[in-house]
């Protein structure tokens, strides 16, 4: 049990599409074997969902009690670099489906794992993890957390 609680799963349904396992999943498809795994903390790609409150509502569905999840909230492929409060606003609609002793939050994907990859500059990948944190607290403080 304790090496399960270690365990974590990350989904990609398709942001970084010059990827070849990145071909385009509906979540529809994926989440219910998903939270079957032997797994505690799972890594949801959300900033990028066309459709989240959807998404939203499978994660209340078949996450279990004991799972935490984390939602994306910053889109690493998006050369935007989102607000802290477009990141505090994701936060909180995914605490309209998650209980929040579950919930946290992510990037979509890492930034720039290979080095050959220069579609985000550093100052760029900074700003936007600068963004998760902030918001991510302002969140927290508007929950009452």
């Amino acid at each position: 049990m304790e090496e399960r609680r270690r365990i974590g799963i990350h989904t990609c349904p398709g942001s970084d599409q010059d990827s070849t396992h990145s071909a385009d999943v509906d979540y529809a498809d994926l989440l219910p074997d998903l939270f079957k795994l032997n797994a505690t903390n799972f890594y949801i790609q959300l900033a990028s969902e066309k459709d989240r409150p959807r998404v939203l509502r499978m994660i209340k569905d078949y996450a279990q009690p004991d799972y935490r999840i984390f939602v994306g909230v910053i889109d690493p492929i998006d050369p935007q670099v989102e607000t802290s409060e477009q990141v505090r606003d994701r936060v909180l609609e995914a605490a309209e489906y998650i209980p929040l002793t579950q919930l946290g939050t992510t990037d979509d994907c890492g930034f720039a794992p290979f080095s050959d990859d220069t579609s985000r500059g550093r100052d760029a990948a900074f700003a936007k993890i600068h963004a998760r944190v902030i918001g991510t607290e302002l969140a927290a403080k508007k929950l009452g957390l």
